[in-house]
């Protein structure tokens, strides 16, 4: 590797993937600084290198800490994610998305560091009107979550072509898992998204809305690409090395490669964990297609990297026994502690 200044700066490193990717960054000989305001963020997931607290919207604050840790790269997480709220609440989602990863690139450039990997989304192709979705894909955003990630997607182009900014764009589809190891998982507040829904049904016996059962699909409910949150990590991880080696910049899907039903979660979810999973049918959510499933190959050539973990059996397995042993504050329980929560998922494009 041709340059071998390690410390990373990871943005929105207490969340979900950003955490699962300071590990492996670290893992890999790197020493990630986590750069996160906590709105989502949980300080106790900050457990591989130095922690800021602070917005990225706050430029002085970044650049500051990009030249105080001799920063030679960023992997860029911090986002607001939730497709509903982006609905009901546009401004909020363009402010903190856009205008703060504006304001990331501009220090990134004050800094003068050149290598930029950025945690984009499937939401970007909306509704695409073919299987599996590639990166050739047309990009048309059905909400402003989508919106906000695809015009990042833009700004780094034009960075790139007048500042020699190298980056990365990682569209993932649904995230998903825990960390095998037992040190990491998600706490999603509210929760929105299937897997973790699915497991708190079967803890607690309150059943979940699954929404429409007459889809075009092997059993009528809507098909699904989960990639385990583990896979995310080590894709991004590659992408960095790959960016520090001189490859040019590119856009990857990540994702496995093939799809599940919500039904077939449900019936792995009841095999995992022993017990039924109440749920009440309803209509069809506006605006849900029926199948998402990416097209990875262009991921697999220019990284050499591919799913590992993405069964729906070793997420539902990891996700389930990361619930079963850590309260709402990431707390490891004792035998006797209280097991009826669980909010171990999260996933890029709101399902399901």
């Amino acid at each position: 590797m041709r340059n071998d200044k390690k410390h990373i700066l990871v943005t929105g490193g207490a969340g979900y993937i950003g955490s699962h990717t300071a590990k492996a960054l670290a893992a890999k000989g790197f020493t990630p600084v986590v750069y996160d305001n906590l709105v989502y963020g949980h300080r106790w997931a900050v457990q591989w290198g130095p922690f800021v607290e602070g917005d990225i919207r706050d430029r002085a604050r970044l650049v500051e800490t990009l030249r105080r840790y001799d920063i030679s790269a960023v992997l860029h997480f911090a986002a607001f994610a939730y497709v509903g709220e982006s609905i009901k609440s546009p401004a909020l989602y363009f402010d903190n998305n856009v205008t703060g990863s504006l304001s990331l690139l501009d220090a990134v450039l004050e800094a003068g560091i050149h290598h930029f990997v950025f945690s984009s989304s499937c939401a970007t192709y909306g509704i695409p009107d073919r299987m599996p979705i590639s990166e050739d894909t047309p990009q048309s955003p059905i909400n402003p979550y989508g919106e906000t990630k695809l015009i990042v997607e833009r700004a780094l182009r034009w960075y790139g072509a007048a500042h020699g900014i190298s980056w990365a764009a990682l569209r993932y589809f649904n995230a998903a898992g825990a960390d095998p190891d037992g040190q990491l998982g998600e706490l999603h507040v509210p929760e929105t998204h299937l897997i973790p829904l699915i497991l708190r049904a079967a803890l607690t016996g309150t059943a979940f809305d699954l929404f429409g059962d007459d889809y075009p699909t092997r059993d009528g409910t809507c098909v699904r690409d989960y990639i385990h949150v583990s896979d995310l990590a080590d894709a991004h991880v590659l992408a960095l090395e790959y960016l520090i080696n001189d490859g040019p910049s590119v856009a990857l899907n990540l994702g496995s490669g093939y799809g599940y039903t919500v039904r077939e979660v449900i019936q792995s979810a009841q095999a995992i964990t022993g017990r039924e999973v109440p749920h009440r049918m309803t209509a069809r959510r506006p605006g849900d297609p029926a199948i998402l499933v990416a097209d990875p190959t262009r991921a697999e050539r220019t990284l050499g990297w591919r799913a590992q973990r993405s069964t729906i059996e070793n997420i539902v397995t990891s996700a389930y026994g990361w619930g079963l042993h850590h309260d709402q504050e990431g707390r490891g329980l004792t035998a006797t502690g209280d097991r009826h929560h669980l909010s171990t998922n999260t996933s890029d494009a709101e399902l399901k």
